[in-house]
């Protein structure tokens, strides 16, 4: 972490506190108020509250920020089992909201057993998000790299915008990291008046889960990880996992295509039709259907295929491709087009170390990467992942290294065989590094998150978190064919979860 000077006597008494230990109670005042729960405002059957942290947990005594909880708790309060932490991921997604709406997320069974509190992390959503210029955040430069000019105005960009948000949202701009957010979790614990918790997360969130139990695992009494993120890659292979995740999703896509009469394409060559669009937004002449003053460009198109690539909305990737071919003026209404949440490269760019050593070496990882994948050249979240990183002037707090085995009770994690954001490769990676402990549930299936697909999965996952029992070996579920449904649509929102 970047320590921030402090007088002589300050840091001796935290390095003593530290040395001789504390009770949960001290932790918690160190951090800052106790927990004082009210209805939430956005839902009064919620309680709500805030805790004060440090910006910096190296400097307990410095500057503070306030994270923001929701919690509901166990509907039968004698079978209660404890508290169950939730986090959706993104990086940037609001663990309020996710406990808010977890009366529509978990079973029935679990809500009466547990108490499901959600946060905020630090720099998100109501607990001091990181700010930025709104007209600068508008005008960044496209993150579809395919010259050494637009690689540098990325570069002078994402170096004019760090200092913008730094400038309005102070030294928690530096201090995002998944780390400083374990920390923030313990005080939570701690405020809780907790000995140990159960934490379910979902994309992103594993790393919390995961970062967490590895530093506090006397402290976990379940841990679910859904969708797994590997932070133990370089930009290299991290590009490359996510780009072949993309590219195995589009070949599910064009499989269900070629036997379902649903599909809009069906009986045609779903691959001439894609690389068709493709070429006219590289050329700049697509338009789009929906929208026809708006032309996409590569990287709109390839989102709008990944982002369907999540539920998957099979069907109205189909429909949307087909009426790409000849767009019909007022037929639809205009999709609405969200910008990144800021949050999100303040977090991710603190988290992970992804250097590129210049133009040249990304055009080669870029050239590489779309000859072994023609329909999907590049993951448009990996590369603007990795774009959002170009040019940042701090190193990352917490970059990528290997977990440790696990020293927890059992854990498990699950994931689809076809996700296209974390590929299944890096569930089987992450279940490696945390050794016999870990346990791997397989989903057969599509789609980003697995929990809620299948009575399948359900039944494992509320099984382990009710008895802490992790199923059999190699356990997997048969994946659920998607129904046709929902409307696809161009987001420009670069997130996990």
């Amino acid at each position: 972490m970047r320590a921030t000077t402090r007088p002589i006597l300050a840091a001796f008494l935290a390095v003593l506190a530290t040395v001789v230990g504390a009770t949960p109670a001290a932790q918690a005042s160190r951090g800052g108020d106790a927990l004082t729960w009210k209805p939430c405002a956005e839902d009064k059957t919620a309680q709500c509250a805030t805790l004060a942290v440090p910006v910096d947990w190296s400097d307990p005594y410095g500057p503070r920020a306030s994270v923001a909880l929701a919690r509901r708790p166990a509907t039968d309060a004698k079978a209660r089992l404890g508290t169950l932490i939730v986090n959706p991921g993104g990086p940037g997604g609001s663990g309020v909201d996710f406990a808010l709406d977890s009366d529509y997320f978990f079973s029935p069974q679990v809500r009466r057993r547990f108490d499901i509190v959600g946060f905020d992390p630090r720099g998100v959503a109501r607990s001091s998000p990181v700010v930025c210029s709104a007209s600068l955040l508008a005008a960044g430069p496209s993150m579809m790299i395919s010259t050494a000019r637009l690689y540098d105005q990325n570069v002078a960009y994402n170096r004019k915008l760090a200092a913008d948000c730094l400038q309005r949202s102070g030294p928690l701009f530096g201090h995002s990291d998944t780390i400083s957010v374990t920390r923030d979790m313990d005080a939570i614990r701690a405020a809780l008046g907790e000995q140990t918790i159960s934490f379910y997360g979902a994309s992103y969130g594993t790393l919390l889960g995961a970062q967490y139990a590895e530093r506090y695992p006397q402290r976990v009494r379940a841990l679910v990880l859904d969708s797994v993120m590997n932070h133990s890659g370089d930009t290299a292979s991290f590009l490359a996992d996510q780009t072949a995740a993309a590219q195995d999703s589009f070949d599910q896509f064009v499989a269900w295509c070629d036997r379902s009469t649903s599909c809009a394409l069906h009986g045609e060559d779903v691959r001439w039709v894609w690389r068709a669009l493709l070429n006219r937004a590289r050329r700049g002449v697509l338009r789009d259907p929906y929208d026809p003053s708006f032309r996409p460009g590569e990287l709109d198109l390839l989102q709008v295929a990944f982002s369907s690539f999540y539920d998957p909305q099979w069907y109205s990737l189909a429909f949307y491709l087909k009426e790409a071919l000849t767009p019909v003026a007022g037929r639809r209404p205009k999709l609405t087009i969200t910008e990144a949440e800021n949050s999100f490269p303040a977090v991710f760019c603190d988290d992970w170390a992804v250097p590129v050593a210049g133009w040249p070496d990304l055009r080669g990882k870029l050239a590489s990467l779309a000859r072994a994948h023609r329909d999907m050249p590049v993951s448009p979240l990996g590369l603007t992942s990795v774009a959002s990183c170009l040019g940042t002037p701090l190193p990352p707090d917490n970059p990528q290294r290997r977990l440790a085995p696990a020293k927890t009770g059992p854990v498990l994690l699950i994931n689809s065989a076809h996700d296209p954001a974390t590929p299944y490769a890096w569930a089987r990676s992450v279940a490696e590094q945390l050794g016999p402990k870990a346990t791997l549930v397989t989903y057969q299936g599509w789609g980003h998150t697995v929990y809620g697909r299948s009575s399948c999965v359900n039944a494992l996952v509320d099984r382990y978190l009710l008895t802490v029992q992790a199923p059999a070996a190699k356990a997997s579920c048969p994946g659920v064919e998607p129904s046709p449904g929902g409307v696809g649509g161009i987001s420009r929102r670069p997130e996990y979860r």
